[in-house]
């Protein structure tokens, strides 16, 4: 059964967008795996119950532009700041090296034509910003190092899409006034972010402020879902990606002081018509191609996995982070980006590929995709258990204590271990400097530790999941540890490497969701902060205060609340 009414298909959209996501969330999934499996159901090669697929890519399109517009209002200047090199230079580092071994690939295991290899590494270059940004803030690692990593390399290339639209013409022949259009679309990128800077300086804060002096949330609401879809036209009619006008205008709207309002109001927005460009993109997987071709399908999915993942794991490896976070990123980033499927689009209506090529870079794509919150909860939960599995035995059969770490005099005062750099561990380190307690901080981000080499804080460049790192801290002798970072998988792994290191040492340790509170008090953490709830203890103590009510209620009240943050 077809539906080709519009307020038909877009309730049956979110019908299954709801049951795709309430299965995943039962199954203990993702739930953007929910939506991508179950439009792969409801799409026009399957049931087919839409039909009308030019209202399904319309309601997409809002969806991705609010989703990475409000990526731009929460990723502030400063954290892209703080991946430094690498989110410039490990960026274009990454898709010149994956496009030409993916042309190599192409052309060698495929034995595909030089055009078509070419598609291909273009293709493969580029990653899902709607896909890894979602995961990313479903599991709350959007300001860890490997989330600023990829945050990094998605903008960049989400900006490479301009350029790779102008090499088709050369791909397909047609070299015409080839320079001329190079030249025009560097410029029309430099007039939009000139014009985006003056509109956020001069032009949004009196807006806002002249739409919010009305008090109609109505009013406010549509002021920003019109900058943010304005944003996104005006780079489509300039030629350039949609969510690179989208996420700069984010950007800009953050610097004032109407962002957190307007992050409050967009997000329902956003996560309904975001749940319909996941589902949309599950609709494109044609299940029939798929097992008629099973076999060059897989060998294609695992060909992007494997180039993909060597070559940004090496290249984070390189800019000098650890293991543990370039394999996070690399299983983040490995699948095909939304923008692939414009690349093969044009390849396909200027005749440079056939359309069973089209089809195979759809289905590879769409795989890709539905693999991705796989394989980066797999691989959170394999590291976690082979670190530990590997240390443990190391300090039972292994290595002898005396090796693993240092042995200080009777003299040396007790210190403190702060793990994680960011502005909690900095803000621990300079509390601890006031108070003169001696403290080490433990950070796997190079640039986080230059900031600490400049501040003369001592520090240890390593991570701290690797229990020869934690020992360099001299642990055994250490009153405390804080693990302050908020990567929840590597918070666990710290504590119970810590726990092997001083069974007695006192842990604070940093979480925020239900199942992963509950594991870190089984595990023995003395203290827990959570910021979310902390925030809310604060936000009750200032109205109180505001309001005049007498101290002791005041204290009673506040109490109340202190206990049931601790249930």
């Amino acid at each position: 059964m077809q539906q080709s009414d519009p307020f038909i298909a877009i309730a049956i959209l979110l019908a299954a967008a709801l049951l795709g996501g309430l299965l995943a969330h039962r199954l203990k999934q993702p739930v953007i795996l929910g939506y991508l499996i179950i439009g792969v159901a409801i799409g026009p090669h399957a049931l087919g119950l839409v039909s009308d697929l030019e209202i399904v890519e319309a309601a997409a399109t809002i969806g991705v532009s609010l989703l990475i517009f409000t990526i731009g209002m929460e990723v502030s200047i400063n954290q892209l700041r703080e991946v430094g090199k690498i989110g410039i230079w490990g960026g274009i580092l990454q898709i010149i090296l994956t496009i030409g071994i993916g042309v190599l690939v192409g052309l060698t295991l495929f034995q595909w034509s030089t055009s078509q290899a070419i598609i291909f590494g273009l293709v493969i270059s580029l990653s899902s910003t709607a896909v890894c940004l979602k995961i990313l803030m479903d599991r709350g690692e959007l300001s860890s190092v490997q989330g600023r990593i990829m945050v990094a390399m998605l903008i960049l290339q989400d900006i490479s899409v301009v350029f790779m639209s102008l090499v088709m013409p050369l791909i397909g022949g047609d070299t015409n006034n080839l320079p001329i259009a190079v030249i025009a679309s560097v410029g029309k990128v430099v007039i939009f972010i000139i014009v985006a800077i003056v509109l956020g300086r001069w032009v949004l804060p009196w807006l806002l402020g002249g739409v919010g002096g009305f008090r109609s949330r109505e009013l406010f609401l549509l002021t920003i879902l019109v900058l943010c879809l304005g944003a996104a036209v005006s780079t489509q009619v300039f030629g350039l990606s949609i969510i690179f006008g989208a996420f700069l205008v984010g950007l800009v709207l953050r610097e004032t002081r109407f962002v957190q309002q307007a992050i409050a109001e967009i997000t329902p927005l956003r996560d309904i018509f975001a749940s319909l460009f996941f589902v949309s993109l599950g609709m494109l997987l044609d299940p029939t191609f798929l097992i008629d071709n099973w076999a060059i399908v897989v060998l294609t999915v695992v060909a992007i996995i494997v180039i993909k993942t060597i070559v940004i794991s090496g290249i984070v490896i390189s800019f000098g982070y650890s293991k543990r976070v370039a394999l996070f990123s690399a299983a983040g980033l490995f699948q095909i980006g939304e923008f692939g499927f414009i690349i093969t689009q044009g390849g396909l209506e200027t005749s440079i590929i056939s359309e069973s090529f089209y089809s195979l870079i759809l289905a590879s794509a769409v795989i890709t995709m539905i693999l991705t919150p796989l394989l980066v909860s797999l691989v959170g939960q394999l590291h976690h258990r082979f670190v530990l599995g590997i240390h443990k035995k190391r300090l039972n059969v292994n290595v002898p204590e005396s090796k693993m770490m240092k042995t200080p005099s009777s003299h040396t005062p007790k210190h403190v271990v702060i793990v994680g750099y960011g502005e909690v561990g900095q803000s621990i380190a300079n509390g601890l400097h006031e108070a003169n307690i001696p403290y080490f901080i433990i950070d796997d981000d190079p640039e986080r530790v230059s900031e600490a080499k400049v501040s003369g804080h001592p520090r240890i460049y390593g991570d701290a999941t690797n229990i020869n790192v934690l020992a360099k801290a001299d642990l055994s002798q250490a009153c405390a540890l804080v693990v302050a970072y908020p990567d929840p998988i590597a918070v666990m792994t710290t504590v119970k490497l810590a726990q092997l290191l001083n069974p007695d040492i006192v842990i604070l340790a940093r979480a925020s969701r239900r199942g992963e509170i509950d594991q870190l008090k089984r595990l023995g953490v003395n203290e827990l902060v959570i910021p979310e709830r902390e925030a809310g203890y604060k936000f009750v103590k200032l109205l109180l205060n505001s309001i005049g009510l007498e101290r002791e209620e005041r204290k009673r009240v506040l109490n109340l609340v202190r206990n049931s943050m601790t249930k």
